[in-house]
């Protein structure tokens, strides 16, 4: 009689223990100036559709309640430098595309949102224009952003096709581009309070720059707290494993293009040229953690990631 009535309960209990807690809510929204997206009501990233000419994320809270980019040229932040006035937060662009230089100054313009949805993760979808000064399409491109949770780690994956819509474009060989992130200014090298860079080979600090690598993670200090920020390339990416414009200063980079200053051959070209309907695409993962990259398990998130279908 007894065993017949604890074994239920038991498994009640056991499969509430399986359950865990619910998941997080990740909503998505519209807002004027592009959109909004929140876990469970708090603050995760902000889409800007057009900050001086290019669509970014910014500002994005990590785990500690607290921003993981560098403020500056949209506000100001702690111990920030106001240089590089192009790195905004987290952006996509490229110095050298058919000539022109998107990384400084060329706009791309914020066509449509496809998709605004919430969940277990929320997802936007956008198109976008890379204009000319005349205001001619170069190119154009679709972005998707996924914003999830896994554990105390937050997640943006960041996936984007991009199309010669209008006859070939060039994509030339310059260390100026092109996934970018501005870290901020107590996480820097430069700040010396103890920041880290380490890539997948096992290259830290200045000896990462211009190296090809699967991943690398960036840490430091945000408010008194040890954060990081992982950048993973999918190996379905174009050109896998990227090479990465990463610098003391702050600036985090992934860019398949500037082999000539990588390499310090003069004689490598990265460029890439698509022909007129042809595309090519690019994937990564932002992991915006607690503590290094030991820590937070980086080189077993990039196993998980590489296992996913792209």
């Amino acid at each position: 009689m007894t065993r017949r009535f604890f074994c239920p309960m038991l498994t009640i209990a056991i499969c509430l223990f399986a359950i865990g807690l619910p998941a997080a809510e990740i909503t998505a929204e519209r807002t004027d100036k592009g959109a909004t997206v929140k876990i469970d009501g708090e603050p995760f990233a902000q889409y800007v559709l057009d900050f001086h000419g290019t669509p970014i994320l910014w500002p994005i809270i990590g785990p500690t309640g607290k921003p993981m980019t560098r403020a500056y040229p949209m506000a100001e932040g702690p111990n920030e430098r106001k240089d590089h006035v192009h790195h905004r937060s987290l952006w996509f662009t490229h110095g050298d595309v058919n000539g022109l230089s998107f990384w400084h100054r060329e706009t791309i313009k914020h066509r449509e949102f496809v998709k605004v949805a919430s969940g277990p993760q929320a997802v936007l979808v956008t198109r976008n224009d890379w204009l000319s000064p005349e205001g001619k399409s170069v190119c154009e491109d679709e972005r998707t952003f996924t914003f999830g949770v896994d554990g105390d780690t937050r997640r943006i994956d960041f996936d984007i096709t991009l199309k010669a819509a209008n006859g070939p474009v060039k994509f030339g060989d310059t260390k100026e581009g092109t996934m970018g992130v501005r870290v901020p200014g107590t996480m820097k090298l430069t700040a010396k309070m103890g920041a880290k860079i380490v890539n997948s080979e096992g290259q830290t600090d200045g000896k990462t720059w211009g190296k090809p690598a699967a991943w690398v993670d960036y840490c430091g200090p945000v408010d008194g707290e040890q954060v990081g920020i992982a950048i993973l390339n999918h190996p379905s990416s174009f050109r896998f494993p990227t090479y990465w414009h990463v610098r003391d200063y702050g600036l985090f980079a992934a860019n398949p293009f500037g082999l000539h200053d990588f390499r310090g051959n003069r004689d490598a070209d990265g460029s890439h040229t698509l022909a007129s309907g042809e595309t090519m695409t690019f994937h990564y993962r932002l992991l915006f953690h607690r503590g290094d990259v030991k820590a937070a398990k980086i080189a077993e998130a990039f196993a998980a990631y590489a296992k996913e279908s792209k």
